[in-house]
């Protein structure tokens, strides 16, 4: 795949989460229980990923779970926490406002990773570009905040 096919796919992906929040708070509402709703969310992630992996790769490649470093389990904590945070945050703050503040702090994030190459992935600079992006997302929290 090329480079826009990627862009798209990731747009498409980008979409698609906008709409996790709001329907895992109307879950929450339901059963008025954002911890409940943010397990059921997650349960059917995890029997969905179960499905794909046993499909995939026939359920082999267990024994290379002990080979695993110990900072994996942020993956699956920060999964949890988007999860159970969006479900309270984003009817408090609205869509806009928690996807804006969302990307400003994985722009912060990635830029950190991306400069220290952390967690396996290549050094990769902080530019001024980087940086003017930065101080754009983050004008745009204050921005969509303001009204």
């Amino acid at each position: 795949m090329n480079h826009t096919a990627y862009i798209l796919v990731a747009l498409v992906v980008g979409v698609l989460i906008s709409f996790q929040p709001p329907i895992n708070a109307s879950m929450a509402r339901i059963l008025d229980s954002p911890l409940f709703a943010a397990t059921i969310s997650l349960f059917i992630s995890c029997m969905l990923m179960m499905v794909l992996w046993l499909l995939n790769d026939g359920g082999k490649n267990t024994a290379q779970i002990t080979a695993l470093p110990w900072w994996i389990v942020i993956g699956g904590i920060a999964g949890a926490v988007f999860v159970t945070s969006s479900i309270i945050i984003a009817p408090v703050l609205g869509m806009a406002a928690f996807v804006v503040c969302i990307i400003a702090g994985q722009l912060i994030g990635s830029i950190v990773i991306d400069h220290f190459g952390l967690i396996g992935m290549d050094t990769k600079t902080v530019s001024m570009q980087k940086i003017l992006g930065l101080i754009l997302i983050l004008i745009g929290v204050i921005l969509v905040r303001a009204d």
